[in-house]
C-alpha cells in the first residue's frame, strides 16, 4: 500500500511515474513460448521482450471521413498497404546487433494505428467525451484490427508466418499462418501528425486555437481549420473572438460561440478524466499491443482523483497509463499564462517551438 501512495502522489505531483500492468500485457502476449514481457517502448505503446523494437505507423483518420460518413473502403485498402508497408520495413531494415535482428525478426511485430482521431470526430459532428464518441472509436479500430490481421494471414500464407509462430497464441487460436506476432499498436505520433497537419493519436484537441513560441521570440497564433471554417461560414467568428480563443485555448462557455460549437471542439482539460481513460479503453479493446494516452486532469485535480484514474486504467483492462495535471510541472509545453510566482502571464494559451501536439508526459522539459 505504502508503494501504490508513493506512486499516485508523485504522479499527481509531477506526471511520474506512468504505470505498466504487466499481468494484463502478459495475459496478451503473443509469444509466451519466447518469454515474458517485462518492458515497453518509452510512450508504451508496444510491449516489447528483450532486443525487441517497435515497427510503428499511423493512419490520419481525419482522410478518412467524407461527407459526414467514414470511409470504409478507403479505410480498408490503406490499413492493407500500410501493413504490406511495415512488413517490408522489417526486412529492409538494417540492425545494430545480432540479438536486436534476431529478436525483431523472430516475432515480426508491428503496430498500425491511428492519429487525427479527434479530427474525425468533428467531422462527423460528434464529441469526443460521448457515449458516440467511444462507440466511433470501437468502431474504427476494430476494422483495422480486423482488416490488419486479414492481411497479415494472407501475408504469412505467401511469405511465411513469422519465425515464433509454432506455440503461439495465434497457431493455439487455430491459424494457419501470421505474418506478424502483434498487428496494432497506437502512438502518441506528436511528430508526425505535426508533419500531417492531423490531431495527435487518440487524444482531443489541447487548444482550439494557441499561439506556437518560435525562433526569436515570434508568436505564431495556429487555429483549428475546421472551427475557423465553421466560425466564418456561421457568421459567429470575428477577430476579437478568435483572439479570446486564443488567450483561453477552449471555448466552452465561451459567449459568443454557439453551444453546439462549443459542445463539438471539446479540449483535453475540458474533459473529464474517466472519459480520457474509458477512450483509452475503447481503443485497448481491438488493438494487440497497446494504446498511449495521457489522462489530463485539471490543476485543482487532487490525489484521490489520481489513484482512480489508476483504478479505473486497471478494471478497463488497459495496459498503462500515463497521467498529466495541469501545472505539475514547472515548466510545461502548454501553458495558458505561467505558473511562475511572480512571472507576468502571457495573454495566449502558448506552446513551445517543439511541441509536437502529442503526449505532454512524453515530451521533454525546455
Amino acid at each position: 500500500r505504502s508503494v501504490w501512495d508513493l506512486i499516485v502522489t508523485n504522479a499527481w505531483s509531477t506526471g511520474e511515474p506512468g504505470v505498466v500492468f504487466l499481468d494484463e500485457i502478459n495475459r496478451r502476449n503473443p509469444t509466451p513460448h519466447v518469454g515474458m514481457i517485462e518492458a515497453t517502448n518509452p510512450c508504451g505503446e508496444v510491449p516489447l521482450l528483450p532486443y525487441e523494437s517497435c515497427n510503428l505507423g499511423s493512419i490520419n483518420l481525419g482522410l478518412m471521413v467524407a461527407n459526414g460518413h467514414l470511409d470504409e473502403e478507403k479505410l480498408r485498402r490503406t490499413v492493407r498497404d500500410a501493413v504490406h508497408f511495415l512488413d517490408n520495413v522489417v526486412d529492409a531494415s538494417q540492425f545494430p546487433t545480432p540479438e536486436i535482428e534476431a529478436a525483431v525478426r523472430g516475432n515480426r511485430k508491428i503496430g498500425l494505428g491511428v492519429m487525427g482521431f479527434a479530427d474525425a470526430l468533428i467531422a462527423l459532428g460528434i464529441p469526443y467525451d460521448s457515449e458516440e464518441g467511444l462507440a466511433f472509436g470501437e468502431r474504427v479500430m476494430a476494422l483495422i484490427e480486423e482488416e490488419a490481421v486479414r492481411k497479415s494471414v494472407e501475408t504469412g500464407q505467401e511469405r511465411g508466418s513469422f519465425p515464433n509462430f509454432h506455440g503461439s497464441l495465434w497457431e493455439q487460436r487455430g491459424y494457419a499462418a501470421m505474418r506478424h506476432a502483434t498487428v496494432t499498436s497506437v502512438a502518441p505520433t506528436g511528430t508526425i501528425s505535426i508533419i500531417a497537419e492531423a490531431s495527435s493519436g487518440i487524444e482531443p484537441l489541447f487548444a482550439v486555437a494557441y499561439a506556437r513560441r518560435a525562433l526569436g521570440g515570434l508568436r505564431l497564433l495556429e487555429t483549428h481549420p475546421t472551427f475557423e471554417r465553421i466560425g466564418r461560414e456561421r457568421g459567429f467568428l470575428n477577430d476579437a473572438l478568435l483572439a479570446e480563443v486564443g488567450r483561453r485555448g477552449s471555448v466552452r462557455r465561451l459567449e459568443g460561440v454557439p453551444t453546439d460549437v462549443q459542445r463539438l471542439f471539446v479540449t483535453a482539460l475540458d474533459i473529464a478524466p474517466e472519459w480520457h481513460v474509458r477512450m483509452q479503453a475503447a481503443f485497448q479493446k481491438y488493438t494487440d499491443n497497446a494504446v498511449s494516452k495521457t489522462i489530463n486532469l485539471p490543476e485543482d485535480a487532487s490525489v484521490s482523483d489520481v489513484e482512480h484514474a489508476y483504478r479505473l486504467t486497471y478494471e478497463l483492462k488497459c495496459k498503462g497509463i500515463t497521467v498529466y495535471r495541469y501545472g505539475s510541472r514547472r515548466e510545461q509545453i502548454l501553458s495558458v499564462g505561467t505558473t511562475e510566482q511572480g512571472a507576468e502571464a502571457e495573454p495566449f494559451v502558448t506552446a513551445h517551438q517543439e511541441y509536437s501536439g502529442g503526449c505532454p508526459a512524453c515530451e521533454p522539459a525546455f
